[in-house]
């Protein structure tokens, strides 16, 4: 078995999320014996290496200084040096800028191994209880409100489970956005303090989910798992949706009511439906 890092070799570290008897005997080894610690906040990082009783020097590496470190890396690198990535918590390269260092590594043929470590993306969704065997990953939604919306109707027919990252100061919008989009009936796992003393899984729906955040303040970062579609339920393109509504709009019903009737029978959101209704009457008078 390797004991020793080899030369000009980027190791990307997983760390623990929160409980350090996650860190893998891997893990500290590799920390222990290369030549550099690549960080996303050195002082972070610190008291885990100070708990190791790793003594492994440091740079920081992060979104803000990406563009100028990268180039000091590689160039470490191809003078022989070895250096472990690694984040604040979980593996490198999840939702972090530790992507674009691999990125440039695997270009400019320099060897990355993966170290293994916890994350919290498949922490979650290990025990919350929604289907395991085909899922995706979605990161973090986009902080604005049109981009996430669009975000989440470019998702609404996905049938496999789905994973998303939040920051606690956008829980209640982006839930209240999943709501809107996909219906308020979709179960939801909300994850938070993983590992943690305080761990938490919260499950419900949408509505449910709304309900009860509108009734605490949100703390900690969450990872949320949804139920993916139903693959029984019929998927129709915007043009058929459109169709669907004319065709009842001509039976003499409300746009309303032929929103509500297609939403129970696609199981898709009332508003939207409603919207694209509208879009039919206004593209009709004009």
């Amino acid at each position: 078995m390797e004991t020793e890092p080899k030369p000009g070799t980027l190791y990307v570290v997983g760390t623990p999320i929160g409980n350090l008897e996650d860190m893998t005997f891997r893990a500290v080894r590799i920390l222990q014996t290369v030549d550099l610690i690549a960080a996303e906040d050195t002082r972070h990082t610190g008291k885990l290496l100070q708990h190791f009783q790793v003594k492994t020097p440091q740079v920081s590496y992060h979104e803000h200084n990406s563009s100028t470190r990268i180039p000091e890396i590689l160039e470490q690198l191809v003078n022989g040096k070895a250096i472990a990535l690694v984040s604040d918590a979980g593996m490198p390269g999840i939702s972090d800028p530790g992507y674009e260092l691999v990125k440039a590594c695997v270009e400019a043929g320099i060897t990355v191994v993966p170290i293994p470590g916890a994350s919290a993306a498949i922490t979650a969704l290990s025990a919350a209880g929604l289907p395991t065997d085909r899922f995706i990953f979605e990161g973090f939604l986009p902080a604005k409100t049109q981009q996430r919306r669009e975000h989440l109707e470019s998702l609404q027919a996905e049938p496999r489970t789905l994973i998303f990252y939040e920051s606690p100061h956008r829980l209640r919008d982006t839930l209240q956005d999943l709501g809107e989009v996909w219906g308020s009936d979709r179960q939801i796992v909300l994850a938070r303090e993983l590992t943690k003393l305080y761990e938490e899984f919260w499950r419900g729906t949408i509505a449910d989910a709304i309900a009860h955040y509108n009734q605490r303040e949100p703390q900690g970062e969450y990872t949320l798992v949804l139920a993916g579609t139903p693959p029984s339920q019929p998927h129709l393109t915007e043009e058929q949706l459109k169709a669907e509504l004319l065709q009842l709009m001509k039976q003499g019903i409300s746009r309303s009511q032929a929103s509500r009737q297609l939403a129970k029978e696609t199981s898709l959101p009332r508003r939207h439906l409603y919207q694209l209704a509208l879009a039919i009457v206004m593209s009709s008078e004009s």
